[in-house]
């Protein structure tokens, strides 16, 4: 049976990948992925052959994987951060229907919610949720309304892109719906370029972050009503008693 291998690279670092990532990759005769992720990958793997697909051609790219395994290649299909959050996993089992001699398997990395967290301090300790503040797939009535009930239900809550050209005034639409039920003191912090060049991160309240720039290479966190800063870190207790 043909194998395709669906694999969260993480941030992109070869460090930060897991070992099985790694020996899935190196194990493939080709790797397919969106032109920005095969550039974090192709100096580590150069004697692979590397197939990629631009922006908006996920259809594409994962007709290409299943194409490439019927040809009996073993075949990595690469996504940054965790290939089921956010990722392929999902599309390639949708088109894998058309496919049904073609094995899938899923190999985790580590998300930007993680990521990201582990530069902040500790944000993510207790109950938390992502939501993506793309309103390419996702109708912003839907978004908003996620916002809200995530807000009021006192999650920390992740926003994955945060802002882009067209959205740029999005984050602080979603920090104007959170603060219905979060006080504007709320602790909160943003990364960019998480474990790449550039990294930068910063911990600000609620209110600040409402009039902050970021890009869609930012990850956000906005802390519950207990997350507090310690010596400049986000924490969020766990409620264990002292």
């Amino acid at each position: 049976m043909s194998k395709i291998y669906v694999v969260g690279i993480g941030p992109g670092a070869y460090d930060q990948m897991t070992g099985k990532a790694i020996s899935a990759l190196q194990e493939s005769d080709v790797i397919i992925g969106y032109t920005v992720y095969v550039d974090l990958v192709k100096d580590h793997f150069a004697d692979k052959e590397f197939l990629t697909t631009p922006m908006k051609k996920e259809v594409d790219r994962c007709v290409l994987a299943f194409e490439e395994a019927k040809k009996g290649k073993t075949v990595s299909m690469i996504c940054s951060g965790d290939a089921g959050v956010y990722g392929m996993a999902g599309l390639m089992y949708e088109v894998g229907e058309d496919y049904p001699d073609v094995e899938l398997e899923i190999l985790p990395g580590v998300t930007a919610a993680t990521g990201g967290a582990a530069v902040l301090g500790a944000p993510l300790i207790h109950d938390f949720c992502l939501i993506s503040l793309s309103d390419l797939l996702t109708p912003w009535e839907k978004i908003e309304a996620r916002l809200l009930g995530a807000s009021q239900a006192d999650f920390v809550i992740c926003l994955y892109n945060p802002s882009s050209r067209k959205r740029h005034d999005y984050l602080k639409k979603a920090c104007d719906l959170m603060m219905r039920y979060k006080a504007p003191e709320t602790v909160c912090g943003i990364v960019a370029n998480i474990a790449r060049e550039g990294e930068m991160s910063q911990v600000m309240t609620l209110k600040e972050l409402r009039d902050t720039q970021v890009d869609m290479f930012t990850t956000v966190f906005i802390g519950n009503s207990q997350t507090k800063e310690i010596n400049g870190k986000m924490v969020t207790p766990r409620g264990y008693r002292r």
